[in-house]
């Protein structure tokens, strides 16, 4: 990147951490990074851990990690998205780019784009469509509004593997919240569906069922996949998933799947079950025994 100048982290967790990995320890530029754990006194020695262990030049503020920033990614939870953007206006070169990677609804990332626009900044809307973890920078990225061109080409010289969708800000995150519908409520249906039927001592009929209605699929696998991320992150996939029912509401549809999804992405990441056991019935075994003992 030319002159020196950095690239700016917001929010430094997964996403950042698996970016960071896909650099190496040859990464493009300096790496500046805030989070905002790093202001909480029970979080605070871990953050200043992941820091270290990236080679990120940590801030306890975002102005300090944005000074000299001529990319900022910004990788927060869905809820703290917009907040971010009022957070990092203020301090944002002129012409930087702002990057946000947040899994929010089209209006939430016209609501930020004009923050930054009007902090002169150059807003990109970026949906990330697939887990960071293990693509890294091979993640596949949709690009959108009047940056997008710019914000592509700097993604890719980055490392990264950028695509520009035609349309303005708001069209690449309306793709990725609409998709989760399905992918969220995927999940969703198999946790429903295989946890009730492990308490009903059920399970290898069910799973069985499955398999012989979608040859190929594999059930068993991907629902301890599939129930593995709503346990690690379902708190941040309810945000996501509470975006997505936005999204729907806002193009006169129900959103009533999207609010259900989050409603099981969120029981599930607040049980705190980790490390997980191995193993889908392990799984649901631990699952059962924690949401009876908190519903009881």
């Amino acid at each position: 990147m030319q002159d020196g100048r950095q690239i700016a982290f917001i929010g430094f967790g997964e996403a950042g951490q698996a970016f960071c990995e896909g650099w190496g320890e040859a990464p493009p530029a300096p790496i500046a990074a805030y989070d905002q754990k790093i202001t909480d006194p029970e979080g605070a020695a871990a953050k200043r851990a992941d820091f270290a262990l990236y080679g990120v030049n940590g801030h306890v503020d975002t102005a300090g990690a944005v000074r000299d920033a001529a990319a900022v990614l910004s990788v927060v939870t869905a809820d703290q998205a917009l907040a971010a953007a009022h957070a990092v206006a203020a301090a944002l070169p002129p012409d930087a780019l702002y990057f946000d990677m947040n899994s929010v609804a089209p209006e939430t990332k016209r609501a930020a784009a004009a923050v930054i626009e009007a902090a002169g900044g150059r807003y990109v809307d970026v949906a990330v469509m697939a887990p960071v973890q293990p693509a890294r920078l091979s993640v596949p990225l949709l690009l959108s509004g009047p940056h997008a061109g710019a914000g592509q080409a700097l993604l890719a010289q980055l490392g990264f593997a950028p695509r520009v969708v035609a349309g303005d800000v708001g069209t690449a995150s309306a793709i990725k919240m609409l998709r989760s519908i399905v992918i969220k409520g995927l999940e969703a249906l198999t946790a429903e569906c295989l946890l009730s039927a492990r308490a009903a001592g059920v399970e290898e009929e069910v799973l069985a069922s499955l398999d012989a209605s979608f040859p190929g699929w594999d059930w068993r696998t991907r629902a301890d996949y599939n129930l593995d991320r709503m346990l690690v992150h379902g708190l941040r996939r309810a945000a996501e998933m509470r975006e997505s029912a936005a999204t729907a509401a806002g193009l006169g549809q129900l959103g009533a799947m999207a609010t259900a999804t989050a409603d099981w992405q969120q029981r599930l990441g607040s049980l705190d079950l980790l490390p997980l056991p191995e193993g889908l019935n392990a799984k649901a075994d631990a699952v059962l025994a924690a949401t009876r003992k908190h519903d009881t």
